[in-house]
């Protein structure tokens, strides 16, 4: 029993890692770069590609979410909210986390690799957009505005995936990402508004306040639906795509009813689950579309 306990030590590890990471939330960027593959191929992308894109988007946010949770541990250790996550709370070492970023920044760039010339060229970039926007708290209430650029850079990155090139397409796709992730995190920043005044950090919340922020956000979420539906006029989507836009917006507008400046206690909800859906919604619309025109 204590030998087969030992064996068990770094598979606990491991899944203390991923659960600081919430590796579960890939849900998030990960649709949206199938989605820009998916319009790239005119279809499903052959399995090759789709196998190098998976490695890459797990490979790109690992690290970035590590590398967020090393580079916030001092603040992460005096917020209440967040004091008892794995590195603060001394669960695993930062060198555990060095190494799961390392990692993962090495599978992103092999993927990167395996795919063409200029996705291994943009590699380098995109790995800097995703984890320098873990200091710009430090610097700028516009922050959002990178994190939404982090994930937008998504379908931009599954369309050079598949085609080698990019477009107005893929680019108009990752405007309405990283308006629609903003927006969304701007929400989320509301719940640290307090605590972002108290350590000089900076947020939308912070700087103009919650009733504002939330407007913001709106404006955001609005500039996302327009790109996402342009995004369909310009790719020549029928019906089915513009089904799954509509349920976007519905799920925009639920979340509005489900938080309020008054009352964040739902946000969890309203910030997983309803964004997790919008992200899988999008990519089946599209490639429902894309099966049913051709």
């Amino acid at each position: 029993m204590p030998a087969l306990f030992h064996s068990m030590e770094p598979l606990k590890r491991i899944l203390i890692l991923l659960d600081m990471i919430k590796f579960e939330h890939t849900v998030f960027a990960l649709p949206f770069a199938y989605l820009g593959a998916f319009l790239a191929a005119g279809g499903v992308p052959d399995l090759r590609a789709s196998l190098w894109i998976l490695a890459g988007m797990v490979g790109a946010r690992t690290a970035a979410m590590g590398f967020n949770r090393i580079v916030d541990l001092p603040f992460d250790a005096k917020n209440p909210r967040t004091r008892g996550r794995a590195l603060p709370g001394r669960l695993v070492k930062p060198r555990d986390a060095w190494a799961m970023v390392i990692l993962s920044s090495a599978l992103y760039f092999l993927a990167a690799y395996e795919l063409n010339r200029l996705a291994l060229l943009l590699s380098p970039f995109c790995l800097a957009v995703v984890l320098l926007y873990s200091y710009t708290k430090r610097f700028t209430h516009w922050c959002h505005l990178f994190l939404g650029l982090a994930i937008g850079i998504a379908p931009t990155a599954g369309w050079i995936a598949v085609r080698g090139d990019y477009g107005l397409i893929p680019l108009t796709l990752t405007a309405g990402v990283l308006f629609w992730v903003a927006g969304f995190d701007v929400l989320y920043a509301c719940l640290d508004q307090a605590f972002d005044l108290k350590e000089g950090l900076h947020s939308i919340p912070a700087r103009f306040g919650l009733r504002r922020a939330f407007r913001f956000s709106g404006f955001l979420h609005a500039g996302a639906f327009l790109a996402f539906g342009a995004v369909g006029v310009m790719a020549q989507l029928n019906w089915v795509y513009y089904v799954g836009i509509a349920a976007t917006l519905a799920l925009l507008l639920l979340q509005r009813l489900v938080v309020s400046p008054e009352d964040l206690s739902r946000m969890n909800m309203a910030f997983f689950t309803f964004n997790g859906a919008i992200s899988i919604v999008l990519f089946a619309a599209t490639a429902l579309s894309l099966a049913s025109i051709t």
